[in-house]
């Protein structure tokens, strides 16, 4: 075993945890997931693992693809527990999650897939930000600041580092920083 297939063990060990946190919280009724965000956030992470193995990611894309089978089990817990708020906003990132499916299809080519999925995952990230914006305490900061963690790893777990392999998860980095950040900050203005 080297270290890229450690690195990438202790990645999805903490991709657990995060999660193991989130479902822990669903089943309490403090977390309640957004379901386009997070079926959604399934097609791209799917999406954007097939693509990173196409391109040489290796250790590092396993992080994505099992990112990608709890994502799917967030979305299915989300039709009986989740926000169901569905604006068109939501349909949008639905078809852009489509959209690189269909662009990698088209061009053949997995960096038209991982951009168009990137793409989508700031988009899909709004509808989950708008429902923590206004309901801060009904998303779990500590399993989106773990997962910061477990991408951070699979970045250095990729046996080939390209921008078909790195975009994905270096977009989940922002992406994610900047919903912990916001979750943090609105649920200090109301406890005051």
């Amino acid at each position: 075993m080297n270290y890229k297939e450690i690195l990438a063990g202790v990645g999805i060990l903490i991709g657990f945890v995060s999660y193991f946190s989130y479902f822990r919280s669903i089943f309490f009724g403090q977390t309640k997931p957004h379901l386009f965000s997070w079926f959604i956030w399934a097609v791209i992470n799917w999406t954007a693992f097939f693509a990173q193995q196409a391109k040489g990611g290796g250790a590092g894309a396993w992080i994505t693809g099992v990112n990608a089978f709890l994502c799917t089990a967030v979305a299915l817990l989300a039709i009986f527990r989740g926000e169901k708020n569905i604006t068109k906003s939501d349909w949008v990132c639905l078809f852009g999650a489509l959209a690189g499916i269909i662009g990698w299809v088209v061009t053949k080519n997995p960096l038209t897939a991982i951009v168009l999925v990137s793409l989508t995952d700031c988009i899909a990230i709004i509808p989950t930000f708008r429902k923590a914006y206004i309901k801060p305490h009904e998303e779990n900061a500590f399993a989106f600041g773990i997962d910061l963690i477990k991408f951070v790893l699979e970045l250095f777990a990729l046996k080939s580092f390209n921008l078909t392999t790195a975009l994905f998860p270096i977009t989940i980095l922002i992406n994610d920083s900047m919903l912990v950040s916001m979750i943090l900050v609105r649920r200090k203005k109301f406890i005051k």
